[in-house]
């Protein structure tokens, strides 16, 4: 009971001081709609477009809400030392850092389905899988924010962490499977896109709009969370090394 108390306050906390201020708010509306705008306009076709569109303009959202609030988040506390403060708490490090990462989980889901509330308006989505789908955004969400982790964790700066985040996210964009196949790609790079986690939630999400996916489900479903479980636990690890003494 104490431990949820405490990830419920560590989560509260976060959300009102971070997540919930207006600016925060407004750009988590109009990234996704500048996004779904971009694509739509650059495709060049009707609305029979939009589900094609439609995982990509999702994944972006989640990708870039997670990894750009949890990467500022934690690397302002922690340059400011009030990270330092909650470490003192008596919870486990684990417990500490899945609150202090379930805000830009929730942030980073609430962020995929503003372009779902776009597209339902302007084209039939009634074949949409939305089990598969929700499971999809959610892992994503939860791979981005521990891949926000692990960058807050390696770097002092906040200007440092947003630099970084682009190393990784910029990358995964045009390698993951999302607005082109895999199979365009030339054969030296596909074995860094099946490296990446966003390639697997991608088809994912492919599969759960289009039913066009090029991975069993399962697979894809498993080797995320695999990711989930390697990027939380080398953070935690960096975080023993680098903070605790």
């Amino acid at each position: 009971m104490k431990a949820l108390i405490a990830l419920v306050s560590i989560l509260v906390k976060d959300m009102q001081a971070y997540y919930l201020k207006p600016p925060n708010i407004s750009w988590g509306l109009i990234f996704p709609l500048a996004w779904t705008g971009m694509f739509f306009v650059r495709s060049g076709e009707g609305l029979e477009s939009v589900p094609a569109l439609l995982p990509g303009v999702m994944a972006v959202s989640v990708l870039f809400g997670t990894t750009s609030m949890l990467a500022v988040t934690v690397t302002f506390e922690k340059k400011g030392r009030s990270f330092e403060r909650l470490l003192l708490a008596p919870i486990s490090l684990e417990l500490l850092m899945f609150a202090k990462t379930l805000g830009a989980i929730v942030f980073g889901v609430a962020n995929a389905f503003v372009p779902v509330a776009i597209a339902a308006l302007i084209t039939d989505l009634s074949g949409v899988r939305w089990g598969l789908l929700f499971t999809a955004v959610v892992l994503i969400a939860v791979s981005s924010t521990f891949l926000g982790l692990f960058i807050a964790v390696a770097v002092k700066e906040v200007f440092e962490a947003q630099t970084f985040s682009n190393f990784f996210r910029f990358p995964m964009l045009f390698l993951c499977g999302l607005f082109f196949p895999i199979a365009q790609l030339p054969v030296w790079l596909r074995p860094v896109s099946y490296a990446l986690p966003l390639t697997y939630g991608a088809d994912v999400l492919h599969n759960a709009v289009r039913g066009a996916g090029e991975m069993p489900v399962v697979l894809n479903i498993a080797v995320l969370v695999a990711f989930c479980a390697l990027l939380f636990s080398v953070s935690l690890r960096s975080i023993r090394r680098k903070w605790i003494v």
